[in-house]
């Protein structure tokens, strides 16, 4: 069975659970602090960031994998629960704003995200940077166009019935 090892006992789906998508949104809060993004945002940031190949630009972090346009359903959920856990750890911090709820890194975030220096962290790292500068280039609504055209509408609609605020 996959995830299963030699031993017969399941194994973690590593990069996928709460913690590491956390890890990811405080890397991508921190990079561009003080900006910030609500939870879709953040969910699409999460998919791109490891899927830059995607826009053409640096190789993916994670594998490219036959359907995963069901990536952002089950994502936006540990996205959810792992930007809970770093607010926990004071590293990212909820903003109730006139256009909704969004998300910032707190001041310890970016001593945080400096003692990240593993490979995959230093790629991650490098791989935000060049996604929101993607972004930053092309203007705030350009992340949901993407979207829409890379992952497909039924997926942007299935996670909310409205457009997100733009955050950036």
């Amino acid at each position: 069975m996959e995830g299963e090892g030699m031993t017969g006992a399941a194994q973690p789906d590593l990069f996928n659970g709460a913690l590491e998508t956390g890890v990811r949104s405080v890397v991508i809060l921190e990079t561009v602090y003080p900006d910030s993004f609500d939870l879709n945002q953040l969910t699409w940031l999460d998919h791109l960031v490891v899927h830059t190949g995607d826009l053409d630009g640096p190789k993916s972090l994670h594998p490219n994998v036959p359907q995963r346009n069901g990536e952002l359903l089950v994502r936006r959920s540990l996205v959810e629960q792992g930007v809970a856990l770093m607010q926990r750890l004071h590293l990212i911090e909820v903003k109730f704003t006139s256009e909704g709820i969004v998300y910032m890194a707190c001041e310890e975030a970016a001593p945080f995200v400096r003692l990240i220096r593993s490979e995959y962290g230093r790629t991650l790292k490098d791989r935000a940077k060049w996604l929101l500068e993607y972004f930053a280039d092309r203007g705030s609504d350009h992340l949901h166009e993407v979207i829409t055209q890379k992952i497909g509408r039924w997926a942007i609609e299935f996670q909310s019935d409205t457009k997100p605020a733009s955050g950036a």
